[in-house]
């Protein structure tokens, strides 16, 4: 649980404006304008040496410019993490969750280079990585049972109408006076109501007062439900099951808020509780899909308690807050590309705090489509140094990808490029440059 972290209060659009952006003109950003797009460059390497950048040799040319030649997509194709089949992949993965010790290194390997599709591979691997789910399987039956115990405890207390509680202790009272009474028969005894239960009571400790707090909450996350994946039937419409999936968020969401009075619910925190709420309810494991709630709760905590310290506005000039996060972003970046560093920084002045923001606080969910998100968390997931030092590779990964537009681009051009990520990268490509990232030296550049 998330305590003694005061609320930190981010406007509709999370991301959208953030401490400095008001830097910018109203006259740069009209409403609706939209750029020309610019058609993305082809992408080469080159390595890092001495002299600065050297120019790759004729054979290393010749064979770029044949992969130019076959190839109609922004990016050059690269060889995936490792060369293995889907078939081979699910084989060993499958193999290792049934031994009755998991290695979990082994996991992460595999993992890594993406979880295949189908089977509840992914909702239980997810699970694993995330710590919700302990190494030894002989445990997981009882893992489970108690977890989800629990989340149905916690949400029977504080996801009640104040009338149903007052109504559920009327009849355990009633229940127990008549089982001391025995036969007396008797008259009925009206129940009293405390003060602190009655409905216009403003008291602290009441129970209708705690309930009309948390109303303007519920109506901000109703919002957001709608607005989360409008094309997709799991998510959004007004079926049966669509309204099922929502209400579930919901609880899980407004769950969070009361546990956490301190931060509270935070617009896009549902973009986060999708993806994970989704894999958890589409496994084939039908007791798993019933219980995808109790367990979307707690992998959401798990998966935000990395990151919990950006929503916390006291918390923004420390080590781990959200502006030292993005200052290492900027720093990562001149590391591996100080070319592209220096232009974003000082020919453009495009900071990381106008589009990085969102990428951080919302774990990519709002850059790219929903099903590359399990791909991207894939990695995520399964990063040995945690969530954040891989997120910060794929950011700059995502800067790498489009360099030669970046440097062709001006202000609003590099802004609007960055806050719309192009769709046409491709995301195999793009976690193969983030894995070759170093913190400490520069892998590789990628050509104009």
């Amino acid at each position: 649980m998330l305590k003694d972290k005061p609320r930190r209060v981010f406007p509709d659009s999370l991301g959208s404006f953030v401490t400095g952006f008001d830097e910018i003109g109203a006259s740069e950003l009209e409403s609706g304008e939209e750029l020309e797009p610019i058609q993305p460059g082809t992408l080469g390497f080159y390595r890092e040496s001495d002299g600065g950048e050297k120019a790759i040799n004729d054979e290393e040319g010749q064979n770029i410019r044949q992969r130019r030649q076959n190839k109609d997509s922004s990016v050059a194709p690269v060889s995936v993490l490792k060369s293995i089949s889907v078939d081979e992949k699910r084989s060993d993965l499958e193999f290792e969750l049934s031994r009755r010790e998991i290695n979990l290194e082994k996991l992460q390997r595999i993992a890594t280079t993406g979880i295949p599709d189908g089977g509840g591979l992914r909702a239980t691997l997810w699970k694993l990585l995330l710590g919700y789910l302990p190494p030894s399987h002989d445990l997981w039956e009882k893992q489970l049972k108690e977890n989800r115990q629990k989340y149905a405890k916690i949400k029977e207390e504080l996801l009640l109408n104040p009338s149903e509680h007052i109504w559920k202790e009327y009849e355990e009272l009633r229940s127990t006076k008549q089982h001391e009474d025995n036969d007396d028969d008797g008259p009925l005894k009206r129940h009293g109501i405390s003060h602190e239960d009655h409905p216009l009571s403003l008291g602290k400790a009441s129970l209708w007062g705690q309930y009309f707090q948390h109303t303007e909450i519920v109506e901000q996350i109703d919002r957001d439900l709608q607005r989360t994946h409008p094309d997709m039937p799991f998510f959004s419409g007004q079926s049966s099951f669509s309204r099922k999936n929502r209400e579930a968020m919901k609880n899980i969401l407004l769950l969070f808020a009361k546990l956490n009075p301190a931060i509270c619910y935070v617009q896009g925190m549902n973009e986060v509780l999708a993806p994970i709420f989704y894999v958890f309810s589409t496994d084939v494991d039908k007791q798993n899909a019933a219980n995808a709630e109790a367990d979307s709760f707690s992998c959401f905590v798990l998966i935000l308690g990395d990151s919990v310290d950006h929503f916390c506005q006291h918390l923004d000039n420390s080590s781990s807050g959200i502006l030292a996060t993005l200052s290492r972003l900027s720093d990562l970046l001149k590391v591996n590309d100080e070319q592209l560093w220096h232009h974003l920084e000082f020919t453009t002045k495009v900071k990381p705090q106008f589009y990085a923001f969102r990428w951080i606080t919302l774990l990519l969910t709002q850059e790219f489509k929903f099903h590359s998100i399990f791909r991207i968390w894939d990695t995520l997931l399964s990063n040995t140094f945690g969530v954040q030092d891989m997120l910060l590779r794929i950011c700059c990964a995502m800067l790498l990808c489009v360099k030669s537009r970046l440097l062709n681009g001006d202000f609003m051009a590099n802004l609007m490029l960055l806050q719309h990520y192009p769709d046409d990268i491709n995301i195999e490509y793009l976690l193969q440059v983030a894995q070759d990232i170093s913190p400490d030296t520069s892998c590789y550049f990628l050509s104009l």
